[in-house]
């Protein structure tokens, strides 16, 4: 069934093509709803909304497909995820300094656990993680499991007004409604509390550049946003000090070879070359068009939807 944009509900009949659908169900794996995996460029039909800028699939699978290929995926991206926190850690901690309190925190995708881990050292003292793979979990060190719940994202397994910091790191393109997760988020954090997202922004240079090679062109993007869309969504969410604005991500050499457009053969040369030289480890600082945006939940009479 066709949907509107799940943002401003403008109906898919007023938006305009973006990407048409690429989908080859013999290319298909494990990884293929996995954590940054190698680009496959596959994609639904996505949709430009002409009202909040938001790009969307208009006919995305049902929300238990989802779950249960989120459930699925295979997962073998430890260091990359490490990377990704480090970055993650730097870009929140203006955030965090705003913060009225740091007692608890709630991460929801949280893969292996390793971001809710480096917010221990920042001073919270309750740590709860979400995340559908159980490969994931399995791939996080032992102390890092009870923090973990399996699933997907379930508003009613927490207390209202239970968290000063909620944090959802690439993980709203996924889902069917990210508007019901920053509305969860309102009513799950305290007066004061804030929630963090990170996205792609599909409209910054890199991605305009690449057009359908970008590694965000994905079977597992429900929607891609702008600054613009990021913004409306928390927004329309009741946040206040809604605020965006770029980063950049620091991997090895070879992660970034593996997100780079070239033909799979030259990939593998330039790999070889690279280990060979020693500079396969090497971490690069880029600016890949990862956007944080962040808003917090009003101290004052509630403007929650």
């Amino acid at each position: 069934m066709q949907r509107s944009c799940p943002i401003c509900q403008t109906q898919a009949a007023r938006a305009r093509i973006f990407l048409n659908e690429n989908l080859d169900s013999e290319r298909l794996t494990a990884f293929s709803y996995a954590s940054r995996k190698s680009p496959e460029y596959m994609c639904l039909r996505m949709l430009q909304c002409p009202t909040c800028d938001l790009v969307f699939a208009d006919e995305p699978p049902a929300q238990d497909e989802l779950a249960h290929a989120y459930e699925l995926a295979d997962y073998d991206s430890s260091e990359e995820a490490l990377d990704a926190a480090a970055a993650y850690l730097i870009a929140v901690k203006p955030i965090l300094e705003r913060l009225r309190s740091r007692r608890s925190a709630l991460e929801i995708g949280t893969g292996t656990g390793v971001f809710l881990e480096l917010l221990q050292t920042q001073g919270f003292d309750e740590l709860v993680g979400v995340e559908p793979s159980a490969a994931a979990i399995a791939a996080a060190p032992p102390h890092r499991r009870s923090w973990i719940r399996q699933g997907v994202f379930d508003e009613s397994q927490f207390a209202p007004e239970s968290f000063d910091l909620i944090c959802c790191f690439m993980t709203l393109e996924h889902v069917r409604n990210p508007a019901d997760i920053a509305q969860a988020a309102m009513r799950l954090l305290r007066p004061g509390g804030a929630f963090v997202s990170v996205t792609h922004n599909y409209r910054s240079l890199v991605n305009r550049l690449l057009g359908r090679r970008s590694p965000i062109v994905d079977i597992e993007h429900m929607q891609l946003f702008s600054r613009l869309s990021i913004r409306a969504l928390l927004d329309r969410s009741g946040y206040e000090s809604v605020e965006s604005a770029t980063f950049r991500n620091a991997y090895a050499l070879r992660y970034w070879l593996r997100l780079s457009p070239l033909p799979d053969g030259l990939k593998r040369v330039a790999g070889r070359l690279a280990e060979k030289a020693g500079l396969a480890s090497r971490k690069l600082s880029v600016d890949v068009g990862n956007q944080i945006a962040s808003g917090f939940k009003p101290t004052h009479a509630s403007k929650s939807p």
